[in-house]
C-alpha cells in the first residue's frame, strides 16, 4: 500500500498493489468498515462530519479486480483549517508537530496534516479488500472490540455486540457506565487511553517467515504504525512475565491445543490457532486545557488546541486495527501460497484450542 493526503487537504487516497484478479469488489464492500470508523456519529467522538464515501478509481473492471493496482479516494468535505491557525507557530505537546518540523523544516499544521489519524480512513478502505479476500478465499474472519477504556475493563460477554454501540464494548451491561464515564471526561476537557483486542479466526498453519518477517513481528509493526498506539501484545503479551513455563506453554493434544498463550504464532509462523492481538492507545493530546510548550523560535508559550477531537481515540480504533491485521494476513497468505502450495507433511492440521 501507498497512501497520500492530509487531515485538512482536498482528499485522502491509497494505492493497493498485488491484489489477485477475479475478486468481486464494489465500493459498497468497503463502506461497512469505513462507516464504523467514521467520526461524528455520537457525542463521544470527534464531531467532524465526514461522509467518507470511498471511490474506486482503478484496478476494478465490471465488478472484479483485474490484478492491476487498485486506487481508492475519499474526499475531505468538512475541513476547518482555521481551527489551527492560532497554533501554526507552536508545537502541541504529545503530537508530531515538533518532530515533523525538526525532520522536514516545514509542516502542515492543519490538524497534524499527514500525522493525523484522519489518514487511517484509507487503511480501513484497503483493509476491506484484504478482509473480503481472506473471508472468501481462505475462510479467515477478523473481529475486534475495546477491552479497556481508562480504568474500565470489560469482560468479553458478546463480541458481536461491540459493533452495535459507540464504544465497541463487548459487554452490553456496561454501556451505561461507559457512557457516564465518557460524559464526565468530555465535560472536564480531558482525554483517556484505551486497549483494543483484535482476533483472526480460521488462520491456516504456516503463515509467516522464520526470522526477519515473522508473522507476529509484522503484525506488531502494522499495529505500531497506527496513530496513538504505544504498545502491542501478541497472546498473553506482558502477562507472560508472571507466568511459569508450565502455564504459558500451550500443550498439544490430538484434539487441539489446550491454551493459546502464544496468540496463534510459534516461531513467527501461524499455528492454526486464533491470532490474538492487543494494542494500547494513548490519550489524545489535543485538549482545550492550557499547557506549556515552545514556539518556532524556542520561546516558551501557552497552547490551547481548538477544533474537533476525540476524548478517547481508541473508541474508533477497532476497525483500524482489524484492517491492519487483515492487510498483514493477506500479505502472508499470498506469500505462503506462492512458496508452499505444494507442501504436504502428511500430518493433518491440529485443531485450534480444544
Amino acid at each position: 500500500m501507498s497512501s497520500f493526503g492530509e487531515s485538512h487537504g482536498a482528499a485522502l487516497g491509497i494505492v493497493v498493489d498485488g491484489c489477485p484478479p477475479g475478486l468481486a469488489l464494489t465500493e459498497a464492500d468497503l463502506m461497512g468498515d469505513i462507516e464504523r470508523r467514521r467520526t461524528g456519529k455520537s457525542r463521544h467522538t470527534s464531531q467532524r462530519r465526514e461522509p467518507d464515501q470511498v471511490r474506486i478509481l482503478s484496478g476494478v473492471f465490471e465488478g472484479f479486480t483485474t490484478g492491476a493496482p487498485i486506487g481508492l479516494l475519499v474526499d475531505n468535505v468538512d475541513q476547518r483549517p482555521k481551527d489551527y491557525s492560532r497554533i501554526k507557530d507552536q508545537f502541541r505537546p504529545g503530537h508530531a508537530d515538533y518532530t515533523y518540523h525538526m525532520k522536514y523544516g516545514f509542516r502542515d499544521y492543519r490538524g497534524g496534516g499527514r500525522s493525523s489519524a484522519r489518514e487511517t480512513v484509507m487503511r480501513v478502505a484497503a483493509g476491506g479488500i484484504a478482509r473480503k479476500y481472506l473471508q472468501e478465499k481462505a475462510g479467515i474472519n477478523i473481529y475486534g472490540y475495546v477491552r479497556q477504556i481508562g480504568p474500565l475493563r470489560f469482560d468479553v460477554v458478546d463480541p458481536a455486540s461491540a459493533y452495535d454501540n459507540p464504544f465497541f464494548c463487548p459487554d452490553p451491561s456496561r454501556l451505561k457506565e461507559v457512557e457516564q464515564y465518557m460524559d464526565q471526561l468530555r465535560k472536564s476537557g480531558d482525554s483517556i487511553g484505551a486497549r483494543v483486542d483484535t482476533i483472526a479466526t480460521g488462520v491456516p498453519v504456516g503463515l509467516g517467515e522464520p526470522v526477519f518477517d515473522k508473522l507476529d513481528a509484522d503484525i506488531a509493526h502494522a499495529m505500531m504504525s497506527i496513530n496513538a498506539v504505544k504498545g502491542v501484545e501478541i497472546g498473553a503479551g506482558f502477562a507472560s512475565v508472571e507466568q511459569k513455563g508450565t502455564e504459558h506453554r500451550d500443550e498439544i493434544t490430538p484434539t487441539g491445543f489446550k491454551t493459546n498463550h502464544a496468540g496463534g504464532t510459534l516461531g513467527g509462523i501461524s499455528s492454526g490457532q486464533d491470532i490474538v492481538v492487543s494494542s494500547a492507545y494513548k490519550p489524545t493530546s489535543s485538549l482545550r486545557l492550557e499547557c506549556d510548550t515552545v514556539d518556532h523560535q524556542g520561546q516558551p508559550v501557552k497552547v490551547v488546541t481548538h477544533g474537533r477531537h476525540d476524548p478517547c481515540v481508541g473508541l474508533r480504533a477497532t476497525p483500524i486495527a482489524e484492517a491492519m491485521l487483515a492487510i498483514v494476513l493477506m500479505d502472508h497468505y499470498l506469500r505462503n501460497r506462492a512458496q508452499n502450495t505444494d507442501v504436504d507433511t502428511k500430518l493433518k492440521p491440529i485443531p485450534g484450542q480444544a
